[in-house]
C-alpha cells in the first residue's frame, strides 16, 4: 500500500529551473536574421513552449522543406546552449528548492519539451543528475506539450499514479498538458508571461522560494 503521503514533483526546465527566455529569444532572433526576419515580442511569446517544429512553422510563417527546418532546429539549440553555458541563468530559489525537497525524500523528475543536450546542460549545471528519479525530454516522446506524454512518462520514472504528482510550470502548454495528465500544477509566472495565462493553475508563485516540501505536500 502507498504511503498516503508519499508523492513526487516534476520540473520543466525552461523558465522554472533557468531563466531562459533570454537565451531562446536570442538564439531564435540570430537565426531568423539570418533569412532576413525579424523577432517581435508577441510572436516569440505565442512561440514559447512550443516544440521547434511548430516554432519554425509559426516564426518563418511559410512552408519550410523539412530539411531546412532541421537544419535551424540543430544550429539554433547548439547556439542556445553556448549562451546558457557561457552564462548560467539559474532562477534564484532552484537548487534550495531541489535539495530541500531531496532532504525531505520526495522524489524528483525533469520533464522538459527542449532537446536531451538541452537539458543535460541544466542537469549538469545544478549537479543533479544522481537525486532524479527520471528525465523525459523531447527526444523521448511522440507529441510535445500540451499533450500530457512526457508527464505521464515522469509519473512512471517516478514510479507514482498521475495524481500523486505535482508538476512547477511556468508555460500555458506546460500546464495544459499537465492538467491534461491528471497532474496538480504550480504555476510560476517567470518572465514573459501574464497573469491570465495562470487560470487553471492550483498555485500561482512569482518565486522558487514560495515552495517548501509542506506547501507542495498540501497539493496533493
Amino acid at each position: 500500500m502507498m504511503n498516503a503521503k508519499m508523492f513526487g514533483v516534476i520540473f520543466d526546465v525552461d523558465g522554472v529551473l533557468i531563466d531562459s527566455y533570454r537565451p531562446h529569444r536570442e538564439s531564435w532572433r540570430r537565426m531568423l536574421a539570418k533569412d532576413g526576419l525579424t523577432l517581435t515580442d508577441e510572436a516569440f511569446h505565442e512561440s514559447f513552449g512550443r516544440v521547434n517544429q511548430e516554432i519554425v512553422e509559426m516564426l518563418w510563417d511559410r512552408k519550410l522543406p523539412q530539411e531546412r527546418i532541421d537544419e535551424i532546429d540543430v544550429t539554433k539549440e547548439a547556439l542556445y546552449r553556448e549562451l546558457v553555458e557561457h552564462d548560467f541563468p539559474a532562477m534564484p530559489g532552484a537548487a534550495e528548492l531541489i535539495r530541500s525537497l531531496h532532504a525531505a525524500g520526495i522524489p524528483l523528475a525533469i520533464g522538459s519539451s527542449a532537446p536531451r543536450e538541452n537539458v543535460d546542460v541544466v542537469v549538469n549545471g545544478f549537479d543533479i543528475g544522481s537525486i532524479l528519479s527520471g528525465v523525459v525530454c523531447k527526444n523521448d516522446v511522440r507529441r510535445g506539450k500540451p499533450d500530457p506524454e512526457i508527464f505521464l512518462r515522469c509519473a512512471e520514472k517516478l514510479n507514482l499514479p498521475p495524481n500523486r504528482c505535482v508538476v512547477i510550470e511556468d508555460s500555458v502548454f506546460g500546464i495544459e498538458a499537465a492538467k491534461a495528465a491528471g497532474m496538480r500544477c504550480v504555476g510560476f509566472m517567470s518572465s514573459g508571461h501574464r497573469i491570465d495565462e495562470y487560470t487553471n493553475v492550483d498555485k500561482l508563485i512569482h518565486s522558487l522560494s514560495e515552495l517548501t516540501p509542506d506547501v507542495l505536500r498540501h497539493l496533493i
